[in-house]
């Protein structure tokens, strides 16, 4: 490992995400969110895959933080994250349990003989990556890991400037399209009214969006909207973008305080990302913070996922329209961009192509999904999000428990009613009510259950208006 370069105070030197070419922007070396630290089981691995490496994510008991290795044992490359934590803490391999230390060396070969010294080889290593945790994500470093302690964490600025007084929602899903088109599309105040008409935006509120860029450069730009949101009724937005995969947007108004709207893009492989969806509030009262609290964290997650489900469909098929004009770099080309409010948009595209900052240069976009599969919510969230599982598991079991007690008012009531000869009406209403109550609360349940699988098909914009 070399040497760290130190400055004249004894710290290390920051160095660019990016690397050190001031006319391109290494995507693997930079830092990258993967997982909520809450979401995150410390009992066994877990896969992720970031820029399409496959990692394994494990906590290590002995050094009391969490590991990220290349998914391949170093044997015979089969996934690490099949396997398990080992009663001494290292991560063992599924298939002939070699096992390792959090630094990626091997512990132990069980095949080898007394005395033998193969699992002291560097070729018997597991390959570590770099991590770090801050503001509740664990970040994972892809690129050369002896520049990882010296290139900055790419965390939201005003919740380190001032940590006191933030209320923050956060969720996360696996998105059916590339990090960049994500970055686009959040970075596009303007579709708000429309896309999101009846969830998050009214048509009504539409009005010339006038955008400014105010800086620029290979580690990202900031711009600002002077008149802001709802035809400035809010007041100014800024908007900030930290290369290669962090924007967010900063508004405060006088009748609801501070807002930011925070999100990291991470690029799983081509034709996918995750997002990571913040929302930290600064109230001018304390009484929203209030029911912002009481708010249990599964159900916030099913109304973020129907707001994600607003663009899903049709920008996984924008970004494969684009690929037919000639990709990202074309983009200029493909897009007809009169008005300001694009100034974002074009902001970033030209960031990528001055920059040669495309995670995927050449690579196709995978075949296009299906409705269905567009709008998978289980395998997309539920299954990675520790909230949403457990509360899965508990409607899961609350279900079963009412058709229980409907079954069993339904069958061992009426006969005991007659064997008892109770003729009092309150009785029989209650009699008659019990299974029927019952099987409307099991309906119930299964319409909830099915939200944590999968999203509406029509979305609220396209819905009838009422009264028409």
């Amino acid at each position: 490992m070399q040497t760290q370069e130190r400055t004249q105070t004894g710290l290390p030197r920051l160095l660019p995400a990016g690397g050190d070419d001031p006319t391109r922007f290494d995507c693997k070396e930079a830092w990258y969110p993967v997982s909520y630290l809450e979401d995150l089981d410390r009992s066994k691995p877990s896969r992720f895959t970031l820029l399409g490496q496959d990692l394994v994510l494990w906590w290590d008991r002995q050094a009391t933080c969490w590991r990220a290795f290349v998914d391949q044992c170093p044997h015979r490359l089969v996934p690490l994250s099949e396997g398990r934590i080992a009663e001494d803490g290292l991560l063992e391999c599924p298939y002939h349990g070699w096992a390792f230390k959090g630094d990626g060396t091997c512990d132990r070969i069980p095949q080898q003989v007394a005395g033998g010294t193969a699992h002291e080889s560097p070729r018997a290593c597991a390959t570590a990556l770099p991590t770090a945790e801050r503001q509740g994500l664990l970040f994972v470093y892809p690129g050369a890991p002896d520049r990882a302690p010296q290139v900055k964490i790419p965390v939201v600025e005003p919740l380190e400037e001032s940590p006191e007084g933030w209320i923050c929602l956060n969720t996360f899903r696996d998105l059916p399209y590339d990090a960049l088109t994500l970055l686009e599309n959040v970075l596009d105040s303007s579709h708000l009214p429309f896309t999101h008409h009846r969830s998050v935006g009214n048509r009504s509120n539409a009005s010339p969006v006038e955008l400014e860029v105010v800086e620029t450069g290979k580690q990202g730009f900031k711009g600002v909207w002077p008149e802001g949101p709802r035809k400035g009724t809010l007041g100014r937005q800024d908007t900030t973008f930290v290369a290669p995969s962090l924007m967010w947007h900063d508004l405060t108004s006088k009748q609801f305080g501070r807002t930011l709207t925070v999100v990291y893009a991470t690029p799983i492989r081509k034709g996918e990302c995750r997002v990571f969806a913040r929302f930290p509030f600064k109230f001018a009262s304390k009484l929203p913070e209030f029911f912002i609290k009481l708010l249990p964290r599964w159900y916030s997650h099913i109304g973020q996922n129907a707001i994600l489900e607003d663009d899903q469909i049709f920008l996984h098929f924008q970004e494969r329209y684009l690929e037919a004009q000639g990709g990202g770099s074309k983009f200029a080309r493909a897009f007809y961009l009169p008005t300001r409010a694009d100034a974002f948009v074009t902001a970033l595209r030209k960031w990528v192509t001055d920059f040669e900052a495309d995670p995927f240069p050449g690579e196709p976009l995978p075949p296009r999904l299906s409705t269905e599969a567009l709008l998978d919510r289980y395998h997309s969230h539920t299954g990675h999000c520790a909230s949403c599982r457990q509360a899965l598991t508990s409607i899961q079991q609350l279900r079963w428990l009412t058709a229980g007690i409907g079954a069993i008012a339904w069958l061992f009531l009426p006969p005991l009613l007659l064997l008892t000869g109770t003729t009092a009406l309150p009785t029989i209403l209650f009699t008659a009510l019990m299974p029927l109550s019952m099987g409307a609360v099991w309906l119930g349940l299964g319409q909830l259950e099915r939200r944590f699988y999968e999203g509406r098909k029509t979305p609220p914009r396209n819905l009838p208006e009422k009264g028409k």
